[in-house]
């Protein structure tokens, strides 16, 4: 998805939504991190788009 398109979805969420959003986002980072630590994590570069993302949701609910 696009960061445009992704941006706009969150715009749209409400603050339930959004906060949802964020620990979905938060829990599969958390994962990640494990997943790195035992070395099955297969790509990388997951971890900064989903940190990005989670930078991403906390910019909107502060806009709200």
């Amino acid at each position: 998805m696009k960061r445009s398109q992704f941006k706009n979805q969150l715009k749209d969420m409400n603050l339930q939504e959004l906060a949802l959003k964020l620990a979905e986002a938060k829990e599969e980072l958390f994962n990640l991190r494990f997943k790195r630590a035992t070395g099955n994590l297969e790509n990388p570069s997951r971890m900064r788009m989903v940190k990005k993302e989670i930078a991403r949701i906390m910019t909107v609910m502060a806009e709200k």
